[in-house]
């Protein structure tokens, strides 16, 4: 069949009759709405930023040149404790001038002195600040239910799911400590190896703080049996502090302050005065306070919080 000609003479192709042949549509038709196979891939809904975020706000001029070799490339101090957000880098050399500020256990008054923020301890006024910006530190709200665990085989809900896209990114992150499953509340976070094993360390005497919710109305003299020591399976065991929130309809909310670190602790104390828990919430680890962070949230320590850690475990 001879096709109409086109003004300029060539055949017309676009006939309705002439119907193009189109590659056949592989797999089966999924609909928009159908979402694709994950792969097993943890699920991160947990894994939100708290409201709160103590991450300072430098001005770019003021960050020190990326080192991508590791080399351990040399700052000015007073620039380096302005990155720390100590002070600016002016009144940084007045602290220096008045031999308020120590690199590596010796006092400093010299301007213009280099140090490697990646390893150099630098103090101020003792209480050391913390100038590697390579170290994490984060307050985690771990939610009831979830383990306290990198990993888990069995599928469970757990910390390194939340942390998970950190991990990705290649912090290599600790866990301080444990809480069981259906223990809630703070849990720290960090890449510091040695932060993590002094705080967990009951030598330290690093205390932690709980609020309970028992059955039973508290007696008065509870408090003072627990400051005493109460005999435990596996030895004595006592708080540092105790006191009693609330008390009505045969239920009680109490505070319990202690350094002990032993599995389930507060809840075998409790539960061997008579008072079983019901509920379990760690709202300290030593002057960090979880506050009004959400469950399942991580949040950036600030810079006192952080050097107070230190300052706990001698570091």
């Amino acid at each position: 069949m001879n096709r109409p000609a086109r003004r300029d003479g060539t055949p017309d192709r676009s006939s309705s009759n002439d119907k193009r042949k189109t590659a056949p549509r592989q797999g089966p038709r999924r609909s928009p709405s159908e979402a694709p196979p994950r792969n097993n891939t943890p699920k991160l809904s947990n894994a939100k930023p708290a409201r709160t975020q103590n991450v300072p706000v430098r001005d770019p001029d003021d960050r020190a040149p990326s080192n991508p070799g590791g080399d351990g490339e040399k700052i000015r101090l007073q620039k380096v404790l302005a990155q720390a957000g100590v002070a600016s880098r002016r009144v940084a050399e007045e602290m220096i001038a008045d031999g308020r500020v120590e690199v590596d256990g010796a006092i400093v008054t010299e301007q213009g002195l280099r140090v490697d923020p990646s390893v150099a301890v630098v103090r101020v006024d003792g209480v050391r600040v913390v100038v590697n910006e390579s170290l994490v530190h984060l307050a985690l709200n771990k939610p009831r239910g979830w383990h306290s665990t990198m990993s888990d085989d069995m599928g469970r809900p757990c910390v390194g799911d939340i942390v998970a896209e950190r991990v990705a990114a290649g912090q290599r992150l600790f866990h301080v400590g444990r809480l069981d499953a259906d223990t809630e509340g703070l849990l720290l976070v960090t890449n510091d190896g040695e932060l993590a094993h002094r705080l967990m360390h009951p030598s330290y005497e690093v205390p932690k703080t709980y609020l309970a919710w028992v059955n039973g109305e508290v007696q008065r003299n509870l408090g003072k049996k627990l400051r005493d020591g109460v005999e435990l399976e596996d030895g004595p065991a006592k708080v540092d502090r105790f006191s009693v929130l609330e008390a009505s309809e045969g239920k009680s909310m109490v505070r319990i302050v202690l350094h002990e670190g032993r599995k389930h602790i507060v809840r075998r104390l409790l539960a061997e005065v008579g008072h079983p828990v019901q509920r379990l919430v760690r709202t300290h680890v030593g002057t960090v306070a979880l506050g009004d962070q959400r469950p399942g949230s991580l949040r950036v320590l600030g810079r006192d919080e952080v050097e107070s850690l230190y300052k706990a475990v001698g570091m």
